[in-house]
């Protein structure tokens, strides 16, 4: 592991030991529904991160699915269920586990503090009502997301000096747009499926507030 790596690996440790509090393990360790949560969502997001397309390594674009799971379990538990999916990822030589670090921070940390902002936004200062909830938080949340992890990848990989400028414009940011769309359809159709059917599971949902009873 290079230097940077190593610095990478660190900072995201040092960022999970912050957000994992004695009392939320307390709770989660009491609750079997939020192990069950954490587990099946790690699980979940194994096949959507395996299917991937780029034509060059660390270059790749596929779908997150962070922002269903950012506002289903919250931004400490989002954080911490995907570490098993890289952690499978890497097993089976999907991805780099000396990368850990860096996709961990660029891959999960930043889409998932990018989706809860955009929450805690839209709580603070739109009518809470269920079409709020949906369209801005899990929708647009998707959208912003994805946005966030790409522009920081090509921002790495660009400043690192692994491929030239004018690689990353053409081969990896060409291609941001067509993502817009489908990664915040899949969060808007998943949230949507979870406050309707299972609302009990979703951590951000309050049937008082946002459906008033």
């Amino acid at each position: 592991m290079s230097e940077g790596q190593v610095a990478a690996l660190l900072l995201w440790l040092v960022l999970l030991a912050f957000s994992l509090n004695a009392s939320l393990l307390r709770t989660l360790h009491a609750n079997p529904l939020y192990q069950h949560l954490c587990l099946g969502s790690a699980i979940v997001l194994v096949p959507l991160w395996t299917l991937r397309a780029g034509l060059h390594e660390g270059l790749e674009i596929h779908f997150l699915g962070l922002t269903s799971l950012t506002l289903l379990l919250g931004w400490r538990l989002a954080l911490l269920a995907p570490c098993l999916t890289l952690l499978i990822l890497g097993a089976f030589g999907v991805t780099d586990l000396a990368e850990f670090g860096w996709q961990a921070l660029i891959g999960v940390a930043l889409p998932v503090a990018t989706s809860w902002l955009l929450f805690l936004a839209s709580w603070a200062w739109l009518p809470r009502h269920l079409f709020v909830y949906l369209f801005v938080a899990a929708f647009l949340g998707g959208a912003l997301s994805i946005s966030v992890k790409i522009l920081a990848s090509a921002l790495l990989m660009g400043m690192s000096g692994a491929y030239p400028w004018h690689a990353i414009g053409a081969d990896y940011l060409s291609i941001w747009p067509l993502l817009l769309f489908p990664e915040a359809l899949l969060n808007g159709m998943a949230m949507t499926l979870l406050a309707v059917y299972r609302p009990h599971w979703v951590n951000t949902f309050f049937d008082r507030e946002y459906l008033g009873r």
